[in-house]
């Protein structure tokens, strides 16, 4: 009898502890863990949690300055738009009408060559020779010639290589042409930079208007009548190049470079994003009047290539090309002679 009820008693323990428990963990399954409870209410709510907010990212890509602790220029900016204005300009008109006006200056250069041909002289050389160059002018055109070059490739490569050398070479050579180029171009441009200062300080005296200018230009230099226009050391063609050219062009392009060389002088992503577009405008219209200075300096005229190589010049080129420097080189003999 006592064992009955030990066992009655212990079957009633047990059931009650069963009631009082299960509704807990009915409770504790249905209520959701606190880090999803936000998200749940946001969900029944209609609401999107902050992190995934349309409002939120738009305001992030805005450009608002936001909070942190690091200190300088735009550092609380965490998505800056001026990026995406940039690489369309730069990848649409700057890369289009560069590239369409390289293409127009080189047939232009080709089609004229093909009518009419090397500029020759009228008369047999002399065979006697004038200095037109010294040691140091020849060197200080050298250096700027030869980085000039290399940086034309380099950055030609930089603003149109994925266009026309990747779909080529695959993207894998491409990338370390890429990337070797670019370490080229930094180092070369602080060469052609000083060479630029020197070649300007070297010839600014010769590249002075002179009245005999103005013949030049009115007979256009008899590039189309094949007449020899007098002019003194440099004809205004040449002094064109000088100051539009080396002068305005290349100063462009070397305070641009610079400021995108050393970025701590421009801290801000918008000066560095001018400072490149005007460094691309600058370096397409350099690249294209040397294509004509090129041209007129190597096929383009009987002889020029060899005053820039030699240094000198024969007498019946002189007389031909530079008739007013020729006598005064003269003169100058007859003086000393005297």
């Amino acid at each position: 009898m006592t064992q009955v009820k030990s066992i009655s008693l212990l079957r009633a323990s047990f059931f009650l502890a069963v009631c009082l428990l299960f509704p807990v963990g009915a409770q504790a399954a249905d209520a959701p863990a606190p880090a999803a409870q936000p998200q749940v209410q946001a969900q029944k709510s209609g609401q999107t949690a902050a992190h995934n907010s349309e409002a939120y990212w738009r305001q992030v890509r805005s450009g608002t300055p936001g909070v942190t602790t690091v200190r300088g220029t735009e550092t609380g900016v965490l998505v800056s738009p001026d990026g995406n204005t940039w690489r369309q300009i730069r990848n649409g008109p700057v890369t289009f009408y560069g590239s369409l006006l390289v293409i127009v200056v080189i047939v232009a250069i080709a089609l004229f060559h093909s009518r009419k041909g090397m500029l020759r002289l009228s008369e047999k050389p002399t065979g006697k020779s004038l200095v037109r160059f010294s040691n140091w002018e020849r060197s200080v055109h050298w250096v700027v010639a030869i980085s000039f070059v290399c940086l034309a490739l380099t950055g030609g490569n930089m603003l149109l290589g994925k266009y026309v050398l990747m779909p080529v070479i695959g993207h894998t050579l491409f990338s370390w042409l890429a990337g070797f180029g670019k370490f080229i171009h930094n180092f070369l441009g602080v060469v052609f930079s000083v060479g630029a200062v020197l070649m300007l300080v070297t010839f600014y005296k010769d590249n002075i208007w002179h009245p005999s200018d103005a013949e030049w230009i009115r007979k256009a230099g008899g590039l189309v009548s094949r007449e020899h226009v007098p002019s003194r050391r440099f004809n205004f063609g040449e002094k064109i190049w000088f100051w539009l050219g080396v002068g305005l062009f290349g100063l462009i392009m070397m305070a641009s470079g610079l400021s995108l060389l050393f970025p701590n002088l421009f801290e801000t992503r918008y000066a560095m994003q001018t400072a490149e577009v005007i460094h691309s405008i600058a370096a397409t219209l350099i690249f294209c009047m040397s294509l004509g200075h090129i041209y007129l300096g190597t096929i383009g005229v009987e002889g020029a290539y060899q005053s820039i190589r030699t240094g000198s010049v024969d007498e019946t080129w002189a007389k031909e090309h530079h008739q007013l420097w020729y006598d005064e080189q003269v003169r100058n003999k007859v003086g000393k002679g005297a």
